[in-house]
């Protein structure tokens, strides 16, 4: 491969990294082409790209990136390949239904790391953590329910007082 050829593929992987808030970096060798097909079609219905690279490539593109990914170089052996997401953890979802599928023998894909949520998460162990990582917004949005819900139990409280009192007042003034 021409040095040009290889430049343009780094930028374009730089650019694609950057589109997307996360990634998992994964094996799928040894999936035959109708699995494969199978596992880009969920990718595709589930909006998360699958793209195959070269660990030299993906690795400069890293490099020349503003955040430090010096923790994932490790795990760039072998076959390679690249599930960018913007939901922080469909991918890992997705991964852990694909390689439980009984037509499925090598159990692939299976997980070599993942950024995600600005952390480092190395090794296959890390799929279930990843499953139940939650996002920013998901998070503030419980934090905002939870602040909110005694500033409402108050609010009910006052204003149903509020009508009992007045009924009260009415039924004394009635009679």
């Amino acid at each position: 491969m021409k040095k040009e050829d290889k430049s343009a593929i780094i930028k374009q992987l730089e650019t694609t990294i950057s589109e997307y808030a996360h990634f998992y970096l994964t094996d799928i060798a040894g999936l035959n082409a109708a699995q494969t097909s199978e596992l880009r079609r969920v990718c595709y219905k589930e909006d998360v790209k699958l793209v195959v690279v070269k660990n030299t490539l993906l690795q400069k593109a890293l490099e020349n990136s503003s955040v430090d990914f010096s923790e994932l170089y490790g795990t760039l052996v072998g076959e390679t390949s690249l599930m960018l997401s913007n939901t922080a953890n469909v991918p890992a979802k997705l991964i852990s239904e694909f390689s439980k599928q009984k037509s499925n023998k090598l159990k692939k894909p299976v997980l070599k790391a993942a950024y995600v949520e600005e952390s480092f998460f190395i090794g296959e162990d890390q799929l279930d953590a990843l499953i139940h990582v939650k996002s920013k917004n998901e998070l503030i949005g419980e934090l905002i329910g939870l602040l909110q819900s005694p500033a409402k139990n108050v609010i009910s409280a006052l204003q149903s007082g509020g009508t009992t009192i007045h009924g009260v007042l009415k039924t004394l003034s009635e009679r």
